[in-house]
């Protein structure tokens, strides 16, 4: 059974013997679950268990000065040359208390408490897991409110971002985001229309975290099949997968996708991963994803004959910045369609205008032709 550390009775006592805390002005707030919490108005000590980047871009400059505790494993683990660059940047977040990863079981009820924070910020997915340890936190006296980019609407991260607003005081940042989110996403929607259907082309994503040796998750519906989705393409994972794993190498070949979209990042312990993310040069990704290509058969494919093989970065993905993902999916599919958009101009925009780290590295590329690319 799944359980979560709470170091048995000293938590307990811990829990027991807080008084509520007293807050000169309290605002209240609907978070993405539709639940109504009362919250300190500017909390100024936040346990942030996700969305580090989506928080850092609406809290503004030094506005991270404000995190108590953060659940660190989600960082430094799945994306950690992202954390690496973030901790040079700002050492003080090496040193925040990590409160415990909720897919591991480490998460700690008294390391939350222990961290005083003013509110608890969680994803959806941390709050499902969870489950009566929220109640827990919020019987100490921390008010618990859900964020949600995961589910990958515009909806939910229209929503989750203008909450952020009202959480931080940041309500017009918070909104000029949103804005530009939903525009951005409506411009490449809104050309979808004129597109045949005979146009759509055929498509296989791959995490690129193994190396060419073993297949890795391919998505239905989440993820990058998702944006696949919104793009009105042929995913090829729909109908073999419920939402991610690995497909067989023999169907793969037998749908011949037109185009392949393999995605890498910056994991720990992944030395034949394909390399993306920050600080990473586009021919280390480039050396990483050529491999793939000797798979027995992929030579044979139209998506390799026609050099239609794209690498995004998987830490990038159901974020506030993830319309470039989508620019950049809708030019890979549809080349003649969005010739004129230009997501790397749109990504560098956006950390330049709202991210405390100077952009460097490589989020998306295609792979040239040939060996000498």
């Amino acid at each position: 059974m799944f359980q979560f550390i709470t170091r048995g009775l000293a938590a307990a006592t811990l829990v027991a013997t807080l008084s509520l805390p007293t807050w000169a002005q309290t605002i209240t707030v609907t978070d993405t679950k539709g639940r109504t919490v009362d919250i300190p108005e500017n909390a100024e000590r936040i346990m942030l268990g996700f969305y580090y980047e989506d928080f850092m871009a609406v809290a503004g400059p030094d506005g991270f000065d404000r995190v108590a505790a953060i659940s660190r494993a989600p960082w430094e683990s799945w994306r950690n040359l992202q954390w690496q660059t973030y901790v040079a940047a700002m050492p003080q977040i090496a040193d925040l208390p990590d409160v415990g990863h909720t897919s591991d079981g480490t998460f700690s009820l008294e390391a939350v408490v222990a961290a005083r924070p003013d509110l608890v910020l969680l994803a959806g997915w941390q709050y499902d897991a969870l489950g009566e340890i929220n109640q827990r936190i919020e019987a100490a006296g921390i008010p618990v409110v859900v964020l949600d980019y995961n589910a990958q609407t515009v909806e939910k991260h229209v929503e989750s971002t203008r909450l952020l607003g009202q959480i931080l005081g940041q309500e017009d940042r918070a909104e000029t985001l949103a804005t530009e989110y939903e525009t951005a996403v409506a411009e490449v929607l809104g050309r979808l229309d004129t597109i045949a259907e005979d146009a759509r082309p055929q498509v296989y994503v791959e995490l690129g975290r193994k190396g060419r040796d073993v297949v890795d998750n391919s998505y239905s519906g989440t993820q990058w099949g998702a944006v696949i989705d919104q793009l009105g393409a042929q995913n090829i994972a729909d109908g073999q997968i419920e939402s991610w794993g690995p497909l067989s190498a023999e169907y793969v070949l037998s749908q011949n996708p037109e185009v392949i979209l393999l995605a890498g990042s910056g994991w720990t312990g992944q030395d034949e991963a394909i390399l993306m993310g920050p600080t990473v040069d586009a021919t280390t990704t480039h050396d990483r994803m050529r491999p793939y290509l000797e798979r027995p058969g992929w030579n044979e494919l139209d998506a390799v004959a026609n050099d239609r093989i794209f690498g995004v970065y998987h830490g990038g993905n159901r974020t506030l910045y993830d319309y470039a993902f989508l620019q950049f999916l809708a030019k890979a599919l549809y080349p003649e369609t969005f010739a004129d958009l230009d997501p790397q101009a749109a990504l560098d925009r956006f950390f330049a205008t709202y991210m405390p780290v100077q952009f460097d590295g490589t989020y998306m590329t295609q792979l040239p032709a040939g060996q000498d690319g």
